[in-house]
């Protein structure tokens, strides 16, 4: 059902964001009121030691279930909303707050007696000073249920992917949640849940399950605070439950996913500034279903849900991400990327040690790359292609000259560093300044060792080392006719021509 990759290429998650305008989102779950009251606060009580708020304006928005939807309407989707409601006034400005919105089509029963689910914040300063929930908890009667699955059983074929908004308060009983994964299991279609329930039973067989670091603990009945204890907890819950995958929403320490049978992959907080976190998770799932259900692997989904993330916690209220805001945080993130690939001796033994720890094979290659010619792209994809991390040694200005000539490096070394770091094959530059880069190799302890077709194995430098820890040296083909030397003697021809 999923689409898994080990890693995200930022390079394709915009035409993700292109894609979610065509999804089709089922969301059954908990839709709840969310009703803000904003005020300031000048004086304490002579009654008790509180707080005395003086109300300044109201705002009520979807909450829950909702907000998920509203997220997912925010970027385009079509969706399709599985909910029940209390006949009184929250039940009718949810009913309301869900016609303004042209992307949603509701399927609310409205029970009467039961009241709607009601978060009411009060606000100062930007501060919440109270929270006060109106609520009923216990799954509806057999009746409900039954119309529920019924509305299930009608939408699951038009739908690309179906969430579980799970906050407890009736609607995704045990029997809804097993109807519901069924339903989508039987019609192909992948499932992404989000439960406050410690008891996954009901969920058995879902596609993705994504719990915060808590309510892992909780669930897997284990610590969950290290990666380590976190990778463990979830492995559990993918073994326990039949899951396909585990995503592990951690507050500041970001994301952790583990699927099935492979190495855990750890993202960290896309965050700038926390200003209100209320609705945060309900940005997590629907990014995550909407880039599964436009063809995303699951490490592109994770990947824009915690960028979605990171976007909302700077946010005041129950806020939702729009795909400009994604595109703007990608643009921004990737430079970052880009330079952050650019590192030290230390930094990159530090991070061929880590990639080693979760067995991820390192491979080694290094030059000049005066300027980039596709026999460079043809060396680097050869080289990416024997290991799972790709570590390119450069020659600084000075050593290059030493190697080239007074008139080389054409491009200055950390020009050259930087374009190399962009390219998606390529894990991390280091510059070193020595004629050749054993020292280097003698730090990273690579696995793979790859050079061009053109050397000798005897002659590869560092290759007696690599060998003697069990590694191995690849000779990759060569593209005819490319190199540096031969491009800038045919630039100084045409200049001689043309003078």
């Amino acid at each position: 059902m999923l689409n898994i990759r080990l890693m995200s290429d930022r390079a394709i998650l915009p035409r993700h964001i292109e894609r979610m305008a065509g999804v089709k989102l089922l969301c059954v779950g908990d839709v709840m009121l969310d009703h803000f009251i904003y005020g300031a606060v000048e004086r304490i009580s002579p009654e008790a030691p509180i707080p005395v708020l003086t109300i300044g304006r109201e705002s009520r928005m979807l909450g829950g279930a909702g907000n998920v939807v509203r997220n997912a309407t925010s970027l385009g989707a079509q969706v399709s909303l599985i909910a029940f409601v209390g006949d009184d006034a929250a039940g009718r400005d949810v009913a309301g707050l869900i016609a303004q919105q042209p992307n949603i089509s509701a399927n609310l029963i409205v029970i009467p007696g039961r009241p709607t689910t009601v978060k009411t914040r009060f606000v100062a300063h930007a501060q919440q000073l109270l929270r006060v929930d109106q609520e009923e908890t216990a799954a509806p009667d057999c009746d409900v249920e039954r119309r529920l699955c019924e509305m299930i059983d009608g939408e699951i074929q038009d739908a690309h992917v179906l969430v579980i908004s799970d906050y407890g308060k009736g609607v995704v009983s045990k029997t809804i949640a097993a109807h519901a994964i069924a339903a989508a299991r039987k019609a192909h279609k992948p499932v992404v849940v989000d439960t406050k329930a410690t008891d996954l039973g009901a969920f058995r067989g879902a596609s993705l399950i994504t719990p915060n670091a808590r309510e892992l603990s909780a669930a897997a009945r284990l610590a969950a605070t290290t990666d380590a204890e976190v990778e463990v907890a979830a492995v559990k819950l993918i073994a326990d439950f039949d899951l396909e995958a585990v995503v592990v929403t951690r507050s500041e320490r970001g994301m952790t996913i583990v699927e099935r049978g492979k190495v855990a992959v750890h993202l960290a907080t896309e965050a700038r500034e926390v200003f209100d976190v209320s609705g945060a998770g309900d940005t997590v799932l629907a990014l995550l279903a909407l880039t599964l259900g436009a063809g995303g692997s699951l490490a592109d989904a994770a990947t824009l849900a915690n960028a979605g993330a990171g976007i909302v916690v700077g946010k005041a209220g129950t806020a939702v991400v729009h795909a400009d805001e994604l595109l703007r945080v990608l643009r921004s993130s990737e430079m970052k990327s880009v330079q952050d690939k650019v590192m030290s001796f230390d930094a990159a033994a530090e991070a061929a040690a880590g990639w080693r720890e979760k067995r991820l094979s390192v491979g080694f290659t290094n030059g000049c790359f005066d300027l980039l010619h596709p026999g460079h792209v043809a060396l680097l994809t050869q080289a990416r292609a024997t290991c799972d991390r790709l570590i390119v040694g450069l020659n600084t200005d000075a050593s290059v000259k030493r190697l080239k000539g007074d008139d080389r490096p054409v491009n200055s070394e950390m020009a050259r560093a930087i374009v190399l770091a962009a390219l998606g094959m390529v894990d991390a530059v280091v510059l070193f300044d020595d004629d050749t880069p054993l020292k280097l190799i003698e730090a990273i302890k690579p696995g793979v060792l790859i050079k061009g077709a053109d050397y000798k194995l005897d002659a590869v430098v560092g290759a007696e080392f690599v060998a003697s820890h069990g590694g191995r040296v690849v000779l990759a083909d060569l593209v005819p006719g490319q190199s540096t030397t031969s491009t800038i003697q045919r630039m100084d021809g045409k200049a001689k021509t043309s003078g």
